[in-house]
């Protein structure tokens, strides 16, 4: 393991005011997405979304990372050049994701266990080769009537805790991402409680793993109610709760916090993050910036719709919304911005 390297990167990754954009959607989430805007579910399709992402003009103006999935590592533009070099090209850190995803987990009903450790120390050498320097690993856990429960949660930061060691040991930063679901009607107070507990966990394996914390992102979830809630709270609220929790059991040599966003909308993730950066940022031990999917590539497929004349609009859309984040890093984000 080379400490020094794996901090240098880890510091790029969460430098100024860039975040990291999360491309990596898998095979079927991605046909999932295309099939409601009616664009043919095919290896080209999804290599042609793609090549729009990694070709958007000032794109590492804002992102300092992209999180890639197997397929998008090896692909390539149009011209033969590949997505690796593209994105290298502009600024920006490639990464990887290497779970392969949540299977229900045995014994333990409503509640997902994430697979992908069997040969994983071989698939991450691999990516090294091919030019990925971090890589990703999400866990879930559901809040419900006695869950999530101590089994689960212990069963996935273990998981989490392997891959991180692992990471580290074949030259990558590892993105840890335990993510506490908004699925649900808990109020803010039980997401909390619930956040703590899992990361509170979390880290306890870390440690024992013998996990570099200078050397890792941390990639959780904010503090929210969940989305079937009455009462849904204000953006401050929300902010003093999530940093709350983070100051409440986040060691402080963490090398940064990259927010997911969970299915929140692209406005209500950029005020959120926002706020936490106006009201704590010179506070905070760490720095507070975004990874998100969705909440960045929305507007942007809508747009395109499988389309190549709408690749210009669409590229526009893309950059708006990373843009938007990166000014709420800064703690300067309005919604005035969203009609400029």
């Amino acid at each position: 393991m080379n400490a020094k390297e794996l901090i240098k990167i880890t510091r790029a990754l969460v430098a100024g005011d860039k975040g990291l954009l999360a491309m990596d959607e898998s095979t079927p989430t991605c046909n999932k997405r295309f099939a409601k805007l009616g664009i043919p579910q095919t290896v080209e399709a999804r290599r042609s979304y793609r090549e729009l992402i990694v070709t958007t003009p000032g794109l590492g103006e804002c992102i300092s990372g992209a999180i890639l999935y197997d397929e998008t590592i090896r692909q390539q533009k149009k011209d033969g050049t590949s997505f690796v070099k593209v994105i290298v090209d502009a600024g920006i850190i490639p990464g990887i994701k290497v779970d392969m995803g949540t299977k229900d987990m045995p014994g333990f009903p409503g509640e997902e266990i994430t697979e992908g450790l069997d040969g994983l120390d071989d698939r991450l050498k691999e990516y090294f080769q091919m030019g990925a320097r971090f890589a990703k690993w999400r866990a879930v856990f559901a809040i419900g009537e006695s869950i999530p429960s101590r089994g689960c949660i212990e069963a996935n930061a273990h998981a989490l805790a392997r891959y991180a060691a692992l990471c580290q040991e074949a030259g990558l930063v590892p993105i840890v991402e335990p993510e506490v679901l908004m699925d649900g009607d808990h109020p803010l107070q039980r997401c909390y409680e619930a956040t703590e507990e899992v990361l509170r966990i979390v880290f306890n394996e870390l440690y024992t793993q013998r996990v570099m914390l200078e050397g890792m992102l941390l990639k959780p979830n904010m503090v929210l109610p969940g989305l079937t809630c009455s009462a849904q709270e204000a953006v401050d609220k929300v902010a003093d709760k999530t940093v709350k929790c983070l100051l409440a059991v986040v060691p402080k040599s963490v090398g940064g916090i990259a927010f997911l966003s969970g299915g929140q909308s692209g406005i209500l993730a950029s005020e959120r993050l926002n706020a936490m950066n106006v009201k704590f940022k010179s506070q905070l031990p760490w720095g507070l910036t975004f990874s998100f999917a969705r909440a960045i590539q929305q507007p942007a497929l809508d747009i395109w719709q499988g389309q190549d004349a709408n690749v210009s609009e669409a590229q526009k859309a893309l950059y708006h919304r990373a843009n938007c984040n990166r000014v709420a890093r800064r703690g300067e984000y309005t919604l005035e911005m969203e009609n400029s």
